[in-house]
This record gives structure tokens, sequence and C-alpha cells, in this order.
């Protein structure tokens, strides 16, 4: 199951595109919310989400999704339950993806160390030992990180090709008529 966080004042294209892509891969995907099951986006979009944070289950998780955002980056860290599960997927090996300011949490927890990773610009300062890139999207290892808003297919579709392979990610593309 991937798991994406879900907090006030998150990026709505940075959660939904990824999440739009990953159900078309078949993929098992849930929407969590973090600040509640009703969560209202940067832009003043609410979405409800799949399920609640106290229901995500660790043993099932072959990764998390970080969407950016102002304050939603903020409201992910200061959630125990979100670095837990980041936590447990990094440890265990599984994907963990991050965009736009959402980096700076994988950089706080020292998860970017020696790895090339990328963020919204002005966050690079946050990305602890990484060796910023300023590229779109950047997969190191079972790490993905992405620039921001405008790069939310292509961090999709860096999350399908590590989960499945390059080619059902662009099947993907192709059927979304981005190619």
């Amino acid at each position: 199951m991937f798991y994406v966080f879900l907090a006030d004042g998150f990026e709505e294209v940075e959660a939904l595109a990824p999440v739009d892509m990953l159900r078309r891969a078949k993929l098992d995907v849930k929407t969590v919310g973090v600040t509640g099951i009703e969560v209202t986006g940067s832009h003043n979009v609410t979405v409800k989400a799949d399920i609640a944070l106290s229901e995500i289950n660790l043993d099932n998780i072959e990764g998390v999704i970080l969407p950016g955002g102002m304050p939603g980056t903020v409201n992910l860290e200061k959630s125990q339950g979100v670095i837990d599960a980041v936590k447990y997927a990094y440890e265990n090996e599984k994907i963990v993806a991050a965009i736009c300011a959402a980096p700076s949490i994988l950089g706080h927890l020292g998860y970017l160390e020696g790895r090339k990773a990328t963020c919204f610009p002005g966050f690079d300062t946050e990305l602890k030992g990484a060796e910023y890139t300023a590229a779109h999207t950047e997969i190191d290892g079972n790490v993905i990180t992405a620039k921001g808003a405008g790069c939310a297919v292509e961090f999709g579709h860096a999350i399908v090709s590590k989960a499945i392979s390059k080619e059902a990610a662009d099947k993907v593309i192709g059927d979304m008529q981005c190619l």
C-alpha cells in the first residue's frame, strides 16, 4: 500500500496527480488525512481522505508520499504518525517520495545524506547532506524527490517507475496523453 499523507495546506496537484497515476498503474494507494478526514489544500480545495492517520498499517507499506505546500509540509512534519511511517518505510527500504518543500522533512531526518535530491528553490538548505541537483525529479535508491507542482506528473512517473517499471510508467503517461 502506498500512503499519501494530506495535511491542511498541502499542495493539491502534488498530492492528487501522483494518486491518480498510481491508481492508473493499478497500485494500491490511500490518501491519509493527517489533520482530519476532510483536508483543505493550500489553494482552498477540500478533499476527503480515504483513511485517517490512525488507520494506516505499517506492515503493508510499499511506499509513502509527502506532498509539499505550505503550511502542509510543516503540518506533516509536526505529526509523529507521519514521521513514524516515513521512518518505517525508509528503514525497510520501501519507497519514500517527497515533493516541493516536503523533501526538507527527509533532510531533517538525515535520509538525504550522500544522496542526490531536489526540492522547491529555497528549501535546498534543509536537505542535510544531500547533493542538491535542482532537477525536476531525482531517484536515488528508494528515495524520490521532486521540485514542485509543475513536476507532479513527472514525480508520479518516477514513483510508478520505481514501484513497477519504466514501461508501466510510460504507459500511464501515454494513456494520459502526456507524450
